[in-house]
């Protein structure tokens, strides 16, 4: 039998600040950029009762560990699991299972964070969010661990929900937080903008976008949903999280193709590509850049490893046993 840390949500929650989720996924994608194994999300609906479950893997062997997430949404319960198995990536054997509910806006924030690290100008200071969920405040928090920003303009269709946003982060990251009443509101001007919404079409156009803004799109991850407008790909530097989903599900860039605007050439690397070098970031002041951020094995193992260590350290967790195959299989 193998020993393995089962970690529980409520003990993973506040084990790390957003500075260290951005960390640990900077250094999940550069290890990528430079060969690492991962792949595209597998996504399978259910029609009745309606749900998905999705899948995603990365073997990072610098940091030692691979695994991923798999989980669960809709059905009958109309709720999300979120199951990360973690394993040594050395040896194979399985280190821990996390119940990753907790630490899935951080660890999806923080590839927003490395991607704004990366494609964003150095003197940006003004954000523009488009949502105002776990994920948007996620994303706002890893933002500000890269960036000295001044103003943070957010918006939401729900006022409660955007003044709510805009009160409980000003407080949490001292800053000038402000609900506003558009999205063109949010995003004008703004030198970085989130969306991080549901919709099925554009929250923002190409006309609301200033020249050297940064936008992370991570709202959407289906073929036929796009948060961008076409002209804003076409115009932009493009870069996924992984080259390979472009043409998959990452609805904004599949419009792009679909208009005629883009072919798969415009793909200007992915991230991994930019933090090891084999792509150029921001080359300069007037780029309108786009990391478009669909969810990754990548950040998720990236990110559980740091928390993994951080509970060890902590005494925290429960163990648990695995059976090796070569003693659970039969007729061995």
């Amino acid at each position: 039998m193998t020993d393995t840390l089962f970690l529980r949500s409520d003990e993973l929650d506040g084990l790390a600040t957003p500075a260290e989720y951005v960390d640990a996924v900077r250094s999940g994608y550069r290890e990528y950029g430079e060969g690492a194994p991962a792949e595209p999300r597998t996504k399978l609906v259910n029609r009745d009762p309606a749900g998905m479950l999705t899948t995603y893997a990365a073997i990072l062997p610098e940091t030692g560990a691979m695994g991923g997430y798999t989980y669960s949404a809709g059905f009958g319960a109309r709720d999300a699991w979120f199951m990360t198995p973690l394993f040594d990536a050395e040896s194979g054997e399985p280190i821990a299972l996390l119940d990753g509910a907790s630490m899935n806006p951080y660890k999806t924030g923080a590839a927003g964070g490395v991607g704004v690290d990366a494609l964003a100008r150095e003197d940006a200071t003004v954000a523009g969010i488009i949502g105002s969920g776990a994920q948007a405040r996620g994303q706002l928090k890893a933002i500000a661990a890269v960036r000295d920003l001044q103003v943070v303009r957010v918006f939401s269709p729900t006022r409660e929900h955007r003044e709510a946003f805009a009160t409980d982060l000003s407080a949490e990251l001292n800053l000038d937080v402000q609900a506003v009443d558009s999205s063109a509101e949010a995003a004008g001007g703004a030198d970085i903008v989130v969306t991080a919404t549901n919709a099925s079409s554009p929250v923002i156009d190409r006309d609301t976008i200033d020249p050297g803004t940064h936008i992370t799109a991570m709202g959407q991850y289906n073929p036929n949903k796009h948060e961008l407008d076409a002209e804003t790909i076409a115009d932009s530097v493009y870069v996924p999280d992984i080259a390979a989903r472009a043409t998959k599900d990452a609805g904004s860039f599949i419009n792009a193709i679909d208009a005629g605007l883009v072919d798969e050439g415009h793909i200007h690397g992915d991230l991994g590509d930019v933090l090891a070098g084999a792509a150029p970031g921001r080359q300069s002041d007037e780029e309108i850049t786009v990391f478009d951020s669909g969810g990754t094995g990548i950040e998720t193992v990236a990110a559980a490893y740091m928390l993994y260590q951080k509970a060890i350290d902590a005494g925290l967790g429960t163990t648990i046993d695995f059976a090796p195959a070569s003693e659970a299989l039969t007729g061995q």
